[in-house]
Protein backbone atom coordinates (compact mmCIF):
# COMPACT_ATOMS: atom_id res chain seq x y z
CA UNK A 1 0.00 0.00 0.00
CA UNK A 2 1.57 3.23 -1.40
CA UNK A 3 0.03 7.02 -0.22
CA UNK A 4 -0.66 8.90 -3.09
CA UNK A 5 -0.08 12.17 -1.29
CA UNK A 6 1.31 13.74 -4.87
CA UNK A 7 -1.81 13.62 -6.44
CA UNK A 8 -3.42 15.79 -3.96
CA UNK A 9 -4.35 19.50 -4.81
CA UNK A 10 -2.99 21.71 -1.94
CA UNK A 11 -5.48 24.83 -1.67
CA UNK A 12 -5.82 27.42 0.50
CA UNK A 13 -8.46 25.75 1.92
CA UNK A 14 -6.07 22.53 2.56
CA UNK A 15 -5.89 19.66 0.88
CA UNK A 16 -8.25 18.73 -1.69
CA UNK A 17 -8.53 14.62 -2.36
CA UNK A 18 -8.89 12.86 -5.60
CA UNK A 19 -11.96 10.74 -5.84
CA UNK A 20 -10.16 7.37 -5.37
CA UNK A 21 -8.59 9.00 -1.79
CA UNK A 22 -12.19 10.01 -0.99
CA UNK A 23 -13.63 6.73 -1.88
CA UNK A 24 -10.69 4.86 0.34
CA UNK A 25 -11.55 6.95 2.70
CA UNK A 26 -15.17 6.53 2.81
CA UNK A 27 -14.51 2.92 3.24
CA UNK A 28 -11.99 2.82 5.88
CA UNK A 29 -14.87 4.91 7.79
CA UNK A 30 -17.52 2.31 7.13
CA UNK A 31 -15.80 -0.44 8.13
CA UNK A 32 -14.73 1.40 11.77
CA UNK A 33 -18.25 2.08 12.09
CA UNK A 34 -19.53 -1.49 11.49
CA UNK A 35 -16.62 -2.81 13.59
CA UNK A 36 -17.89 -0.70 16.65
CA UNK A 37 -21.19 -1.82 15.91
CA UNK A 38 -19.95 -5.52 16.46
CA UNK A 39 -18.38 -4.33 19.46
CA UNK A 40 -21.44 -2.80 21.11
CA UNK A 41 -23.62 -6.07 19.91
CA UNK A 42 -20.51 -8.25 21.55
CA UNK A 43 -20.44 -5.81 25.11
CA UNK A 44 -24.29 -6.36 24.77
CA UNK A 45 -24.73 -9.84 24.23
CA UNK A 46 -21.94 -10.75 27.10
CA UNK A 47 -24.00 -8.49 29.76
CA UNK A 48 -27.14 -10.74 29.03
CA UNK A 49 -25.54 -13.62 28.91
CA UNK A 50 -24.00 -12.72 32.22
CA UNK A 51 -27.32 -11.43 34.10
CA UNK A 52 -28.86 -14.86 32.78
CA UNK A 53 -32.47 -15.49 32.60
CA UNK A 54 -33.38 -13.75 36.35
CA UNK A 55 -33.15 -10.42 34.58
CA UNK A 56 -36.53 -10.96 32.72
CA UNK A 57 -38.26 -12.17 36.06
CA UNK A 58 -37.28 -9.04 38.43
CA UNK A 59 -39.86 -6.71 39.88
CA UNK A 60 -40.03 -3.52 38.37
Amino acid sequence: MTLQIAESIMTEDGIKLTEEQKKRRRGRSIAIGLALAALVAVFYAVTIIKLGPGVLERPL
